[in-house]
């Protein structure tokens, strides 16, 4: 029971959780409520009804974790900020036409290299799309950020921007089954259930980093996607030697 503060704490209840719906009552609700409402209604998922701008059924995109193949190409979109900077990693099953989001990187107030070193972490042979705007200055030393990620070891280009374009394409995998997401990426789950239109059709730029790199991803994955390389004699893994002192796992 998630504790909110003074005292308060936030109860989620659906309808599995009320004695008095049967098979049959929630069988008929659930086919007259609108697809993307229905986790909202049903489950008490948190959701914003018309003014939602990828108005799917969550459980129609989420699915469990699994190993992915080496032969699935792979690439990220990185959205880079200082009060937040997100990285959304896909896994492209081109047999079935699928794009996965896999993992994702969401960390505020680091450094560039903190960042680079996270994401390098998830395999530096792997390309990102970037937000053109990082192409820019930033307001420290003048320098572009995309060059400092870059010359962190990134393997980086900057991605198209055309913003309702880029929705439109993102909408259009959800709602024909060719994008799903990991149920472990929670905050992109958590970004995804709050991006919303206001009143005037606009996009609230609020807690949008992962949506934003998700379209940056989306706009450029078929282009500059890789597999993993092969492993080479220097790469390949050796013989794995006794652990001596303090034997940590790693990332």
């Amino acid at each position: 029971m998630p504790h909110i503060g003074d005292g308060r704490y936030l109860v989620r209840c659906g309808w599995d959780d009320v004695p008095h719906l049967g098979t049959r009552e929630k069988a008929e609700l659930l086919a007259g409520t609108p697809p993307h409402l229905r986790d909202a209604r049903s489950k008490g998922t948190p959701s914003l009804g018309a003014g939602a701008v990828y108005p799917v059924e969550e459980s129609l995109i989420t699915v469990a974790p699994f190993a992915v193949p080496d032969h699935w190409p792979r690439a990220y979109g990185l959205d880079v900020g200082w009060n937040r900077t997100a990285a959304i990693w896909g896994a492209w099953d081109r047999e079935a036409a699928c794009l996965y989001l896999t993992t994702e990187h969401y960390r505020a107030e680091a450094l560039p290299a903190v960042h680079a070193a996270a994401i390098r972490a998830r395999g530096a042979w792997i390309p990102g799309a970037v937000d053109p705007a990082a192409r820019g200055r930033n307001t420290h030393d003048g320098r572009a950020l995309m060059q400092d990620y870059l010359d962190l070891g990134l393997r980086l280009r900057p991605a198209a921007n055309a913003v309702e374009a880029g929705i439109l394409r993102l909408l259009d995998l959800l709602q024909t089954g060719r994008l799903k997401v990991f149920s472990t990426c929670r905050n992109w789950l958590a970004e995804w259930r709050l991006y919303r239109r206001d009143e005037q059709g606009r996009i609230v730029k609020a807690h949008d980093h992962l949506m934003d790199a998700t379209r940056y991803l989306i706009m450029e994955y078929q282009t500059i996607a890789k597999t993993r390389p092969a492993p080479t004699p220097e790469t390949a893994p050796g013989p794995i030697a006794p652990p001596t002192g303090d034997a940590r796992a790693g990332y």
